[in-house]
């Protein structure tokens, strides 16, 4: 019985760059809607027609997470079974359209409404591009390779704060909002060129697609795995790999996983949410206040090519927990009356300490499971800590309602960036627990 798996695949360079590229620019697209709201929530705030206080805005700035949350549950799972290159088009094009409804909405509930319909397309756009970028790259570039594509996210807030800056005084928040609909146009392209995963042809018995698919590609050799007690099949009911995750000799590595990106995501989204905003109550202009958000996403993409790079070296769960815990000291020595230069350094140290340490940490998860239930092990411990990332900025309005001084937003989050570096290293460095129960999950009599 063949044992060879994909990391055996000799995958042309040519191959894993056009796989590399085309998630990237989805993960772009991504990462300038969720940073979008971000950059326009001062404007919006300003906005008498709506007037909503700090608790509302920070609920405006959730509902896209709410989506995300539904659509990184289902849409990771349905591409295990349906194919993670048609689930990436679906999702793609589910969360750019939605964009100008979200910039044409009369009212604040359409608006939230929209954005919530777009989240659930956002939400699967991580796991199944983690799940094709990690299947396309050499087992010794896999974290790399991840933290370019994903650098993406990064770039995509950072364009945000660019058109924001630029746009914002001249046509309003709206038109800000609306250029997120622009990478549909990219659709065509993406459905020529990124090649389907052959994973999940394999995982759906299209084993003979998967060779043809191979061979068009130039990966050789190529053999497709036969059927094995290793592997997941489409009639493995998700729920029972669910519940097998959570068995006594997994639980320990699935909750402090889950737990770790949980912190994770909150610390994202809630500075990335609230950043702005909280930098004008520290006495700065919009106009710095947005530099404060394009100085975090730029450091973040940088930041992510270089922890890439550390984890691959040293392993990601050391680059984790040293980076978590400088993000966190940083964001705490933002609440002393610094010189705005120490500021945006100390800013810096965030970005890299919540966004690039996340997506190394999602690359940690997507690598810590068999291939098999990868996009749907990542899309549930994703599901899980959207909770996390609609908080934070729900959590950063509450703050700022309670009046009690921004320096707490400063310790709250410092608080979630530590908790976050604990839960990586209460996690097992092996994942042979989370690989025997899917075993047995999949030896069970059905």
């Amino acid at each position: 019985m063949s044992s060879t798996t994909s990391t055996d695949w000799h995958v042309p360079a040519r191959v894993t760059r056009t796989v590399v590229v085309w998630c990237w620019a989805a993960i772009l697209a991504e990462g300038y809607d969720v940073g979008v709201i971000g950059a326009v929530l001062p404007a919006i705030a300003d906005d008498r027609a709506w007037n909503l206080d700090p608790v509302a805005l920070g609920g405006l700035a959730a509902w896209a997470l709410v989506g995300m949350l539904v659509g990184a549950l289902f849409v990771g799972t349905l591409s295990d079974r349906l194919g993670r290159k048609r689930m990436l088009l679906i999702s793609l094009a589910t969360f750019t359209s939605m964009q100008l409804g979200a910039a044409l909405s009369p009212t604040p509930e359409f608006f939230g409404f929209f954005r919530f319909l777009g989240g659930l397309g956002m939400g699967g756009i991580i796991p199944v591009a983690a799940a094709l970028t990690i299947e396309y790259s050499p087992p010794r570039r896999r974290a790399l390779n991840y933290g370019i594509m994903y650098s993406g996210y990064s770039l995509g807030i950072v364009v945000s704060a660019l058109v924001a800056m630029i746009l914002l005084p001249l046509v309003g928040w709206r038109w800000v909002i609306a250029v997120g609909a622009v990478p549909f146009l990219m659709l065509p392209l993406v459905a020529r060129y990124l090649p389907e995963s052959l994973e999940s042809l394999e995982n759906t018995g299209r084993t003979d697609a998967a060779r043809a698919l191979a061979a068009r590609l130039g990966i050789a050799p190529y053999v497709p795995r036969e059927p094995s007690s290793d592997d997941a099949t489409p009639q493995t009911p998700w729920r029972q790999i669910i519940r097998q995750l959570f068995s006594r000799a997994a639980l320990r590595s699935t909750v402090f996983l889950w737990i770790s990106l949980f912190a994770g995501m909150l610390l994202v989204y809630g500075l990335n949410s609230w950043l702005p905003s909280i930098m004008r109550e520290s006495g700065y202009d919009l106009g710095p206040a947005l530099a404060f958000l394009l100085v975090f996403s730029l450091s973040s993409a940088a930041g992510g090519l270089v922890l890439g790079w550390l984890a691959d070296r040293f392993g990601a769960k050391s680059v984790l927990i040293v980076f978590y815990t400088l993000g966190g000291l940083a964001s705490l020595l933002m609440m002393f009356p610094n010189a705005m230069v120490f500021n945006l350094v100390l800013v810096g140290i965030s970005g890299v300490g919540s966004i690039s340490a996340s997506l190394v940490l999602t690359a940690y998860i997507t690598d810590y499971y068999p291939p098999a239930v990868r996009a749907t092990a990542t899309g549930w411990a994703l599901s899980f800590a959207r909770i996390g990332a609609i908080i934070g900025p729900v959590l950063g309005g509450w703050i700022a309602a309670l009046g009690i001084g921004v320096e707490w937003n400063f310790i709250t989050f410092a608080s979630v960036a530590i908790i976050a570096a604990i839960a990586v290293a209460l996690v097992p460095r092996k994942p042979a627990a989370i690989s025997a129960t899917v075993t047995s999950a999949v030896q069970a009599p059905r």
